[in-house]
Formats: structure tokens, sequence, C-alpha cells
């Protein structure tokens, strides 16, 4: 069956707004004239996310050289992308951790699958720039966002085994919705109002050659949606049917000399984010 995005974000109804302290910290962070005083105030009054963002620049992996005690101090020594970043990982936390029946997903795998995209993502763009592995990190964050939407509807169509067995979860999309999740991802993004490096990367993750200007940020998206897979973080009914596309390799400069390194880093960091969100209990 044929199906647009517009009627698959209205049928499934289940993805509500981003959290009004998320929303405007984040608008404040893509508003040139605001400055951290005024993020950090926003961040500030809430509990949460001012206890994560407190954790994780304390954490071993921002390796700051004292102990930051408040948002204010954490927001001024790590910066507004890596701010943004944690916001987000909060953020949608809730929703990625949630059990994906029909992907065959327990609980949590999606959003362990989520954030080791966008470690990986974050690495693998780190030569280019701070501001660019930023952007990767939060679109490897989101790429899989659309699969939230269409659990429902494949759960609902009752698709066997044997669909998965010979397809991935792109083709299945297509040949029984029209569209993929990284079309409806891209479309998720926009209505939280991403930029669009992150709405391109998100929408052609699978094939970062099509990226256009964004084909860098979609292009590490698209490896360390291939390292998450070969490492079995999410793969649930699609199995290991991701092919590593030598474009992206090209781009980026990867070589597969590489990978053992990007593995151990998406490997810490996963089990580090594991207990900063909460999913560890």
């Amino acid at each position: 069956m044929s199906i647009s995005i517009e009627e698959l974000v209205n049928q499934v109804g289940n993805l509500p707004p981003l959290p009004q302290a998320a929303q405007k910290a984040l608008e404040l962070i893509r508003d040139p004239k605001s400055n951290m005083s005024s993020i950090s105030d926003v961040l500030a009054k809430d509990q949460v996310l001012t206890s994560l963002i407190l954790r994780m620049a304390n954490s071993v992996y921002y390796g700051l050289t004292y102990p930051v005690s408040t948002v204010q101090q954490a927001s001024v020594v790590l910066g507004q992308k890596t701010i943004q970043s944690i916001i987000l990982a909060a953020s949608v936390a809730p929703y990625l951790e949630r059990p994906i029946p029909g992907y065959g997903l327990d609980r949590g795998e999606l959003w362990r699958h989520s954030i080791g995209i966008a470690a990986g993502a974050r690495f693998i763009a780190e030569p280019f720039g701070r501001d660019v592995a930023e952007t990767a990190y939060h679109a490897g964050l989101l790429c899989d966002i659309g699969k939230l939407a269409f659990e429902f509807l494949l759960r609902k169509e009752n698709l066997n085994s044997a669909n998965w067995r010979s397809l991935s979860f792109e083709d299945l999309e297509n040949k029984y919705f029209g569209i993929s999740h990284a079309d409806l991802g891209a479309e998720i993004a926009k209505r939280w109002r991403m930029s669009d490096p992150i709405i391109n990367s998100i929408k052609y993750h699978h094939a970062p050659k099509l990226a256009g200007d964004d084909v860098l940020i979609a292009s590490s998206v698209h490896i360390a949606d291939a390292a998450v897979m070969m490492m079995g973080i999410g793969i649930g009914l699609d199995g290991l049917q991701y092919k590593l596309d030598d474009f992206a390799v090209d781009i980026v400069k990867f070589d597969k000399d590489k990978m053992d390194n990007l593995v151990s880093r998406i490997t810490d960091y996963v089990g580090e984010a594991e207990v900063f969100i909460g999913l560890k209990r």
C-alpha cells in the first residue's frame, strides 16, 4: 500500500513535541543573537536537563580538567553545539527506548542503536571540525526516528519473517508504504525545526551521495550506522542486511583500519550514555 508522510504522522499521533525547556533552549541555540547566559537560564529551570548536563560534563568522555557544578559553567566549558547534543539525547530518549515490536526490537535497543550511530558519526566527522562533528551527532541520533511511526503499521500488516530475511528495513518500508523511515524521519526533524544539514543527512543516510552539500555528514552517519549494525546493536528482524557505501568511505577518508577504533569508541560511549540517560536500572 502507499501512504503519505502526512497521513503517517497524523495516523500514528504518538510523536509529541520536544519538552518545552528543550525546545526553548534549542531555539536560543539556533538564534545567533542569543548568548550562553540566556541558554543556561532556560536549562537551569529544568531539573532533569540540568542534572544530565552536569553528569555528562563531568564524565570521563569530555575530559574536563576540573569539575563543574552549575549548568552555566558546563555551558561555557562545553559550548553550544555540545550542549545541543546533550539536550537532544535526553529529549528523544523516552521515545527511542520504547520496545519497537514491528521491527523486532526490545526495549532500549533502538536507543542504543541511535546513540551508537550518533557517537560514531561524531567520531568519523571530528577531523572536519567540531561544528561538523556535532551536526553529524545530531543527524545520527535522529536518523531512525521514523521507525517509531512505521512500527505500528508493520505490526498491523503482520509481516512474516520471510519478508525480513529477503528485504532490508528500507526495502520493506518502500515496498509496503511507498516511503522509507529515512523520509519520514526527515519530516519529523523538519517539524522539530532541526537544521537543513540534519534533515538532509537523515533523509539520505542510506544513500549519502544524494545529500548534496551535506554528503560529508550523511556519509559519517551512514558509516556509523554500518558499524553499529556490525556490532549487533539494534539490528532486530533486519539482520545484517546493510551494505557499506564506498562513496561514503571515500568522502570521509575512512578506511577499514579505523573500524576497530570506531567500534571501541562507540562501545564506550553507549555504555556511558545508558547510565546517564537512565536505561541501566
